[in-house]
């Protein structure tokens, strides 16, 4: 009689291999408002589909795009960040309302919804691409990053010693287009089913004043 592990590992496989196919966008992503006085947080926690879906339902987010940052070459593709060669992270750049929500609150959700604890992976995803990382924006969102870093490393949350890189923002470039909203315009596929859906019940349960 096979194990449970048994037959839960090949739908794993599954799902961590569907990372890497495209998809038909359904949906259009949520548009950047520069008429209003909005402020950019940029994040990495692992692939960029879970911190967008995450962050799409969080009250103040004006837009949430799929992207990278911290490499070294112009306008990678996702072969080439996925390579692991260009030293660019997936993100997620959030255009949020500083009135409605807080780059505080923001972060605070980002430490609670992805493994800081774990270098250069988050579950079966493993790269620097994968890394967990605050890409600052300004002197205070640094002074911020490093605060709400140390408030959640000396916390209970987490048993390990955080990880998460806090680095200036130098680029951020968009991802192609069939990464953007790909959890609202694929719920089923593998991944979003096994690693997603979990990370928004999780964001429901905990943050649901944020909502």
């Amino acid at each position: 009689m096979k194990t449970i592990i048994q037959l839960i590992l090949p739908l794993l496989f599954v799902a961590v291999a569907s990372c890497n196919s495209p998809a038909e966008k359904k949906q259009e992503t949520m548009d950047i408002n520069m008429d209003k006085n909005f402020e950019f947080a940029t994040l990495g926690g692992g692939c960029f589909w879970c911190l967008e879906a995450v962050f799409s339902e969080v009250r103040g987010i004006n837009a949430a795009i799929s992207g990278y940052s911290g490499g070294t070459i112009k306008n990678p593709t996702y072969r080439e960040v996925t390579s692991g060669r260009t030293g660019h992270a997936e993100v997620v750049q959030l255009q949020f309302d500083p009135e409605v929500i807080s780059y505080r609150d923001i972060l605070t959700i980002f430490f609670h919804l992805h493994d800081p604890t774990t270098l250069n992976r988050q579950g079966a995803d493993v790269g620097t691409q994968y890394r967990s990382v605050i890409f600052y924006h300004s002197d205070e969102q640094e002074k911020v990053a490093r605060e709400v870093f140390e408030e959640i490393d000396r916390s209970d949350l987490w048993s390990d010693p955080l990880v998460t890189q806090v680095s200036p923002l130098q680029e951020f470039y968009r991802a192609e287009d069939y990464h953007q909203n790909y959890y609202a315009n694929n719920p089923n596929q593998p991944y979003c089913t096994f690693v997603i859906s979990p990370k928004m019940s999780k964001l429901r349960k905990l943050f649901k004043d944020k909502l």
